[in-house]
């Protein structure tokens, strides 16, 4: 006499999650024939017509009917097999990653797998780069990061956000930097044939050099206009002579704030072109903090968009360039 089968009774949220295993491209196919059995086996088939539709062994069906019954969805899934005997254990693990912390051999610049490896003695290569992708270790990245040690930070940063976001009445501010030795390289540009029809755009390797030029540059925080003068170097004598013709051309009349980083010639030690503006008032951002004036998004804009790829036969095609950028960004803000 045949032995009763267990029977099969589905939940709701069990029919739906054996239905999701089926539906899933990314599901096991073991996993697919074991909701297959149990889905048959709730809807009260035997386990030999099961095994005929599936084209597997009685047993089989017999087995994870069993385990479902017991276990119920979890049951479904693989027991934990003894398998190799584990060699790189967690102190291997951590032999690894202190040897990580500790300074290359030398003659090398940083760690790879081989020469940790070399240095445990016992631990392969595969192990050290399994550990490493394990904690999402990559040692030819690096990454870099520069702390403000300005002890008067948070004055000198509120100071110059609050200028931002709630300019003095009637008064002008400015953001106000300088982009040093642009170089007029003059390249060989235009398209290449490949052998399979495609044409590709570029630049030949070698370039002719035409000088360097200095961009000074204000802008104008509340509306973006932006004052630019280009001048050979960049001393004392052309800051001062740019920033006397931004001065007169806001006049005497209104009070002016300038924002500025703390290179030397921003800031000499007995300014008297300052004194002899009393409407003009510097401030200065933090020490290694430069990304908090606006002319450097400018600056941005203008490398990536008018310099990065660009052939100049002169210098005066540059400050040409500079002013269709700008010319072109106004009439851009200005159309929104």
């Amino acid at each position: 006499m045949s032995r009763v089968a267990v029977k099969i009774e589905l939940s709701a949220d069990e029919t739906d999650e054996l239905n999701r295993w089926l539906k899933s491209g990314k599901t096991e196919q073991r996993k697919v024939e074991r909701a297959k059995i149990v889905l048959r086996c709730a809807e009260g088939k035997t386990t030999h017509q099961i095994a005929r539709e599936l084209g597997t062994r009685p047993s089989r069906v017999s087995k994870w009917r069993k385990r479902f019954a017991k276990l119920r969805v979890p049951g479904l899934e693989d027991e934990q097999r003894s398998g190799r005997r584990v060699i790189n254990d967690e102190s291997v693990e951590r032999r690894i990653l202190d040897q990580l912390a500790k300074a290359p051999p030398q003659g090398f610049a940083r760690w790879n797998g081989r020469l940790v490896a070399e240095a445990l003695g016992d631990v392969s290569d595969d192990a050290v780069w399994r550990i490493m992708r394990k904690h999402d270790l990559h040692l030819d990245r690096r990454q870099s990061w520069c702390v403000s040690t300005d002890p008067e930070f948070s004055r000198k940063a509120s100071e110059i956000v609050g200028l931002y976001l709630n300019p003095p009445e009637n008064a002008i501010v400015l953001s106000v930097d300088e982009k040093p030795s642009i170089q007029a390289l003059e390249r060989a540009q235009g398209y290449i044939r490949l052998p399979n029809g495609r044409a590709v755009s570029g630049f030949a390797h070698e370039y002719e050099r035409h000088g360097t030029t200095t961009l000074f540059a204000a802008l104008e925080t509340a509306t973006g206009l932006v004052k630019a003068g280009h001048y050979k170097r960049r001393r004392r004598r052309e800051f001062l002579d740019f920033m006397n013709g931004v001065i007169d051309s806001y006049g005497n009349e209104k009070e002016i704030h300038v924002i500025l980083d703390n290179l030397n010639t921003h800031k000499p030690k007995n300014d008297r072109w300052l004194k002899s503006h009393p409407n003009v008032h510097f401030h200065f951002t933090p020490t290694h903090t430069s990304w908090l004036n606006q002319i450097e998004c400018w600056f941005s804009i203008l490398s990536r968009q008018a310099l990065k790829g660009a052939s100049f036969c002169r210098c005066q095609t540059i400050t040409r360039s500079d002013r269709s950028l700008h010319l072109r960004l106004q009439y851009t803000s200005g159309s929104l």
